[in-house]
């Protein structure tokens, strides 16, 4: 069975993305992500993203569209990607060490982690055709 991991890209009006840095696991920490988690059983994967942004940034997100396919994330797991807007709220970091604000021009400012790196790419191309 395949675990399905959320991931929400939030961007601003001005193009900017919120990037998320990892607490843990210790092979983790320090490394940047997309917000996100697992999706609980009976949750869909958009309930899933404004769940875990509400949880892990205290806001709530709009779902919009969807990137790429499934991104391989390790042995048994896919990680599903959505670009999103604030609805309310400003981001706090609740689980992560810090937050980021990346402008066209700083998305590759921050060490991703090699899951998100690849989506940071395909992310940047969906917004230049914006």
């Amino acid at each position: 069975m395949t675990v399905v991991v959320v991931a929400a890209v939030i961007v601003d009006p001005r193009g900017r993305v919120l990037a998320a840095q990892r607490a843990e696991p210790p092979a983790l920490a320090g490394g940047w992500e997309f917000p996100g988690g697992k999706v609980d059983p009976g949750e869909s994967e958009a309930e899933a993203l404004v769940r875990e942004c509400r949880e892990e940034l205290g806001v709530e997100v709009a779902v919009g569209e969807r990137v790429g396919g499934d991104w391989a994330l390790a042995e048994g797991y896919v990680m599903r990607v959505w670009l999103c807007s604030l609805a309310d709220g400003t981001p706090v970091a609740k689980e992560h060490l810090a937050l980021r604000w990346l402008a066209p021009g700083e998305y590759y400012d921050v060490a991703w982690l090699g899951a998100d790196l690849p989506v940071m790419r395909a992310v940047e191309d969906v917004l230049r055709t914006r």
